[in-house]
């Protein structure tokens, strides 16, 4: 039922922004279009933003189009994707990914099996956390400068969008790192549905694992 649902509502990525290796600003813009165009509610609260790396900043994933191998795995160092939730609990939680060959959008279920394999085994450092964030909270907040994409001489390790940087509403220039600081240590104990609203109006959301991100939008509303 979910990758039917899923099917059902694809869109073709060629309508979104999309910049090689710019996945948080891609997500950032994906956001706004699909509040924009009405497929997410006006204020994007049925968005949320999933930043995935780990302490060692070896995040394992299936199915990317940047892989070279039949599979599509690749090892990033961090990646970043928005789910939506609908209020409608009959309604499946659906998987943005532009850098994904999976159907666009993917339920939620399907893309964390064939994507996340929480059942593969992997060593300690392979393991995979998610920093959750309301996307009205990150849309409001995010910004960055590009810094990270510049080599220790200036020049630019991969071209940057054409548009100007993202800069938070408060001013802010750069504070990508403070997204991408996700450790073991932060991960939450326990999935409760108090700690999921209170997490809602948090600038960096909250952290989980790997094994609670189903339970995490099964609980959201």
């Amino acid at each position: 039922m979910a990758t039917e649902m899923a099917s059902s509502t694809s869109f073709e990525i060629s309508q979104f922004q999309h910049t090689p290796f710019y996945c948080e600003e891609n997500v950032y813009m994906l956001c706004k279009k699909l509040k924009d165009i009405g497929v997410a509610d006006a204020d994007g609260s049925d968005l949320f933003v999933a930043f995935i790396s780990n302490d060692k900043k070896q995040v394992p994933l299936w199915y990317q189009k940047g892989s070279m191998r039949a599979d599509g795995a690749v090892i990033w160092d961090y990646h970043v994707i928005c789910i939506q939730r609908k209020r409608d609990t009959s309604s499946a939680p659906l998987v943005w990914d532009l850098d994904s060959s999976l159907p666009f959008p993917s339920a939620l279920a399907t893309y964390v099996a064939e994507t996340i394999r929480p059942s593969f085994k992997f060593f300690s450092e392979y393991q995979r956390f998610f920093r959750i964030v309301h996307a009205p909270v990150f849309l409001r907040w995010f910004s960055s400068n590009r810094s990270h994409m510049k080599d220790p001489t200036g020049n630019w390790i991969a071209e940057p969008p054409a548009y100007d940087p993202i800069v938070a509403e408060d001013g802010t220039v750069h504070n990508l790192n403070e997204y991408l600081e996700i450790h073991a240590h932060d991960v939450v104990g326990n999935v409760g549905t108090d700690m999921i609203v209170s997490s809602l109006t948090q600038k960096f959301g909250m952290v989980i694992d790997v094994n609670q991100v189903e339970e995490f939008f099964s609980k959201v509303w």
